[in-house]
């Protein structure tokens, strides 16, 4: 060990020592860690499905058996765990009230997963009409499951609810669809509603930062796919801190299949060519368009029958890096096919499940959003869902609103009746020459950068390896407005507060040099020099004149017309590249700027295209990538929603 290691890791130690002696009254009064055993006994039983196959749940009920409770299950690919009696979680539910006012928790290993039997399949395709029971799926399974529940856990009150938060939250949704009657209530947050534009994906474009996160979902099971209740992956470790540096030395994604070639004793040593062990992997490889396997596994477009008996409260992040678009296409798409359920949508300042944290202070990366907001939506929201759906009366005057939004710029809670709101209205801004934002178009110019393919610009300054990113979603992008290959545009001074509510849609006119290209947009919040900065932020930086990413996107070229059927460039030939962001809530408040920025690499967040049509980049060579000029031309929009 270094020296320089050594002396940190003592002084980590003594700082740990030092911290548990200052807090240990603290310690010695917070019963957290007990509650669940004293206040709830436990029973792990595999439930039969409809064709056989056994799923491992552990219901926790409460010691108090003087009256009836409702259940809340989770479903999830992620464990059970703590496995074996008196093993108990520390804290259950979705929230602490739910856990110490009284409810039946249940978790449930999913299908294929730990100790629950069967083969798994990564967003397991929906069937619709079924026509025997050798037919299931996530619906299925969990309407089994639910009706082996009220029928045979003692003291409940016959109503269920389900929540889940990422993949969990995709079965939250599933369980809406083709519902048993007994579930009342379904909270999918940050819940995945399709791998092509959730996660894995965007518009297209490989989400190669989400590397590593491949092993999780693709490494069979071994001993012939049987239950296990001990983690059989490992995620591979990249063997640098600096991720940027270590894939643009890697080169092309097929250069990357060692990472996914398992040596153990349930797995062949002489494989096809380009073929490896990781099952999602070669998914991932083997169906790089919008194909028959995506659509399949899609949830968002069964959404269209969800029974009114079952009230849906969908809540997201709005610095979700992982999931943003699956909660947002989820809430409205269960709206625009639903007439008359009850459903709604919260969003607040959170990156990725931190809504289920009681952090205090509230930040996404260095930006700070106020104090105790994760405890504001789970004691006057979540709890507040739950409890009017499975113990009280469970009509549709719940007291809370249709949508329960946060705006990211005022830093405040607001209340809709509709999402968007009624009075939001379209505004056109062009990207002009001079790095101006305009109302109204200047003329048409082309302004061109040069892409390339061995400097791509950093999706973060940071330097460093992670398992999937989030911080960036809120990064400073002043970094990025100063290369020369990410074009620049913004208004003056705004003398007014600009409130933006809804989607945006970038309408770009480009050319390139190339026949395929990537395309960027990110919507920044450029702050005044005099903004204060808060303690959490990185050293190196300040809030003067930060450059907030308020939402961003990517569009990998090939799929402008359709993500089903891709097509190259026409070199130097101008052309339409329209981009849908996702929803935002954001004041950009008087005396701050609204900035536009354009580039078309984004490493290594996604992939590096090569800039040359090829069938599949993930089998692209070396040879194929090249440095390109791009170029944006100046009738180039963006269609913002505006609250007025």
């Amino acid at each position: 060990m270094k020296t320089s290691v050594r002396i940190l890791f003592l002084g980590l130690c003594l700082s740990f020592v030092v911290i548990s002696c200052k807090k240990t009254t603290k310690t010695e009064s917070t019963a957290v860690d007990t509650y669940v055993a004293d206040h709830y006994t436990k029973e792990e039983v595999d439930i039969e499905m409809r064709d056989g196959i056994k799923l491992h749940t552990t219901i926790y009920s409460p010691k108090d058996t003087s009256k009836e409770y409702p259940i809340l299950m989770q479903r999830t690919p992620y464990s059970s765990q703590p496995y074996g009696p008196g093993n108990f979680r520390t804290q259950i539910g979705p929230n602490v009230n739910l856990m110490k006012e009284g409810n039946i928790i249940v978790y449930q290993d999913v299908r294929g997963r730990w100790l629950s039997e069967g083969h798994y399949e990564n967003m397991r395709a929906y069937i619709p009409n079924k026509t025997s029971n050798d037919q299931v799926d996530e619906s299925s399974d969990t309407y089994d499951t639910i009706d082996w529940l009220v029928n045979n856990v003692e003291n409940n009150n016959g109503k269920v609810g389900v929540w889940g938060i990422s993949y969990p939250g995709f079965y939250a949704t599933y369980a809406t669809v083709d519902a048993h009657p007994a579930l009342k209530a379904a909270s999918p947050q940050a819940c995945i509603g399709d791998f092509f534009f959730d996660d894995f994906h965007h518009n297209g474009a490989y989400l190669l930062s989400y590397f590593r996160a491949t092993a999780l979902f693709g490494t069979p099971r071994p001993n012939g796919d049987q239950p296990i209740d001990t983690a059989w992956y490992v995620l591979p470790e990249l063997p640098t801190e600096d991720q940027y540096q270590f894939f643009l030395d890697a080169g092309p994604l097929q250069n990357l299949d060692y990472f996914y070639e398992y040596e153990t004793a349930d797995t062949p040593t002489m494989r096809p060519e380009g073929v490896t062990d990781d099952f999602f992997w070669n998914e991932l490889k083997e169906h790089p368009n919008y194909d028959e396997l995506w659509q399949s596994r899609g949830l968002i477009q069964h959404l269209k029958d969800i029974k009114s008996s079952v009230a849906t409260m969908i809540v997201g992040g709005w610095f979700d890096a992982e999931d943003l678009y699956g909660p947002l296409e989820t809430y409205k798409n269960i709206e625009k096919h639903n007439d008359g359920n009850y459903n709604t949508m919260v969003f607040g300042p959170w990156d990725h499940g931190r809504w289920a944290s009681r952090g205090g202070r509230s930040l996404v990366g260095n930006y700070y959003f106020g104090d105790s907001i994760s405890e504001f939506f789970q004691d006057n929201i979540e709890t507040k869902f739950f409890n009017h759906f499975l113990k009280g009366d469970g009509d549709m005057n719940s007291g809370l609103p249709e949508a329960y939004v946060f705006d990211t710029g005022k830093k405040e809670w607001k209340q809709y009746d509709t999402w968007p709101p009624a009075n939001m209205v379209k505004q056109t801004m062009y990207l002009s020459e001079d790095q101006e934002l305009t109302s109204e178009q200047k003329g048409v110019n082309g302004i061109q950068f040069i892409s390339d393919i061995k400097k791509p610009v950093p999706y973060s300054e940071d330097v460093k390896t992670v398992f999937t990113p989030r911080k960036y979603m809120t990064d400073d992008q002043r970094f990025a407005a100063r290369r020369s290959d990410v074009l620049v545009f913004e208004t003056d001074i705004l003398d007014e507060d600009l409130t933006l509510a809804g989607d945006i849609m970038a309408k770009l006119k480009v050319a390139t040099t190339g026949t395929a290209a990537d395309w960027i947009v990110k919507v920044i919040d450029v702050h005044p020099a005099d903004s204060e900065t808060n303690e959490e932020m990185q050293d190196h930086l300040r809030m003067s004149n930060y450059h907030l990413m308020v939402r961003s996107e990517v569009l990998r070229g090939r799929f402008r017309n359709s993500f089903s059927n891709p097509e190259p460039f026409t070199p130097n030939q101008k052309t339409d590249v329209n981009i849908k962001l996702q929803d935002v809530f954001h004041t950009f408040k008087k005396g701050h700027k609204l900035q536009v920025q354009v580039q078309s690499t984004w490493f290594p967040l996604i992939d590096l295209n090569p800039q040359t049509y090829v069938e599949n980049i993930f089998k692209a060579d070396e040879s194929d990538f090249k440095t390109q000029t791009h170029t944006v031309f100046t009738d180039s929009n963006i269609e913002f929603s505006v609250l007025r």
